[in-house]
């Protein structure tokens, strides 16, 4: 049997890795800039999330959620504290589709409509409801395309509340900042403004922060830097630092039932396990702080670097980007620079996502590779 030949690999085979750095299997080590989309947030075999899957793994893996499952508590009482969300509840899943489809299904099941409002350029997921909310038709099935969605401009809520005026829509999703579309992001007015119509027209806000969560902005959750409340939030990719752990965090104002939702392999022993880990090193090593200061050096540093357009995005969620088709520039930095970086639907931005334990030595490593990529294009 074969692969499903859906992806476009590099040759590189990676075998180890420890922080920031990648192993492949001749011995080359890449700076690792881009996290495999966002996943690594504690750092790559970080040593107290290796032994306490260790640990887990050693005693119990996986039962189904019929059972008692303390470490389910654990998970959400340490995330509560750390997002300062205790007043919400959690469930788990297994990734960040999974999430936004529960996300959705809930916002549904609460209000009885079935319109939702997304926007350009935006990236949900890639399963039914997921996918259908995802500005990008290409990966959008005939089935998916079942769903009604409407997609509108960031930044413009005359046209989201005239949506809403219909009263069909069941909820908004947006992402607190935009990952695979390019980094851009609503304004803090607009997310006010976004808050504030939700709540007169009976519509669910969901924030979508399977990529911009866990700390990557400089705040728990980017929606954060604009003093609004989300009445769902999603979440994966750091959350488990490369083992699948996905969740919504789900506000006061929604009532649980028996099977309301549900998951096999959501909440397993071992997820929890990974979950805990990683905001414990979150907190013991105060990521959040380091994740500022490397932003705020990122953005001094990267201005010695002719041509670039912009920076995007915030923490160490960024998008540089420039007037021309980066595809090249990409490919030079992985292969010959040995620095992973990632791309985006905009072509001409470099997408940034580093561990969150990157230091500002690594930064210097990625402007002066870049320095020279550039010149030795342009020659």
């Amino acid at each position: 049997m074969n692969l499903f030949n859906v992806y476009p690999l590099y040759d590189i085979t990676p075998v180890k890795a420890v922080d920031c750095t990648i192993i492949d299997d001749k011995g080359v080590e890449y700076l690792d800039l881009y996290s495999g989309h966002g996943v690594i947030s504690i750092g790559h075999t970080q040593p107290d999330y290796v032994a306490k899957l260790k640990n887990q793994i050693d005693n119990l893996g996986f039962y189904s959620n019929a059972i008692q499952n303390p470490l389910q508590v654990e998970l959400a009482q340490k995330l509560g504290k750390l997002s300062g969300l205790e007043d919400y509840e959690l469930f788990l899943c297994s990734s960040g589709a999974e999430a936004n489809e529960n996300a959705l299904k809930l916002a549904s099941f609460h209000n009885g409509k079935s319109r939702v409002v997304a926007f350009d350029n935006s990236f949900h997921g890639r399963t039914s409801a997921a996918v259908a909310v995802t500005d990008n038709k290409k990966i959008v099935a005939p089935i998916n395309a079942q769903q009604v969605v409407t997609f509108l401009p960031l930044n413009q809520i005359e046209l989201v509340e005239a949506e809403l005026a219909k009263g069909d829509v069941t909820a908004i999703i947006i992402e607190g900042i935009q990952g695979v579309g390019g980094l851009d992001q609503g304004t803090t007015e607009f997310f006010q403004a976004l808050e504030k119509a939700c709540k007169k027209h009976d519509v669910v806000l969901i924030l979508d922060e399977v990529q911009s969560g866990y700390g990557r902005s400089g705040k728990f959750f980017a929606f954060q830097h604009h003093g609004i409340n989300a009445d769902i939030i999603s979440v994966a990719k750091g959350m488990g630092n490369g083992f699948p752990v996905g969740a919504i965090l789900i506000s006061p104002k929604f009532e649980a039932s028996f099977g309301l939702l549900g998951t096999t392999f959501g909440g397993s022993h071992l997820s929890c396990a990974a979950g805990i880990a990683v905001l414990d090193v979150i907190e013991k090593l105060d990521l959040q702080k380091n994740v500022n200061e490397v932003y705020e050096y990122f953005l001094e540093k990267i201005k010695e670097v002719p041509g670039i357009k912009q920076v995007k995005g915030k923490g160490l969620m960024l998008g540089v980007e420039f007037d021309f088709d980066v595809a090249a520039l990409r490919k030079k930095l992985i292969i010959e620079k040995h620095i992973f970086t990632g791309s985006a639907n905009n072509k001409n931005l470099l997408r940034i996502l580093p561990p969150l334990t990157v230091k500002k030595a690594d930064i210097d490593t990625f402007v002066k590779a870049l320095k020279e990529s550039l010149e030795e294009l342009k020659n």
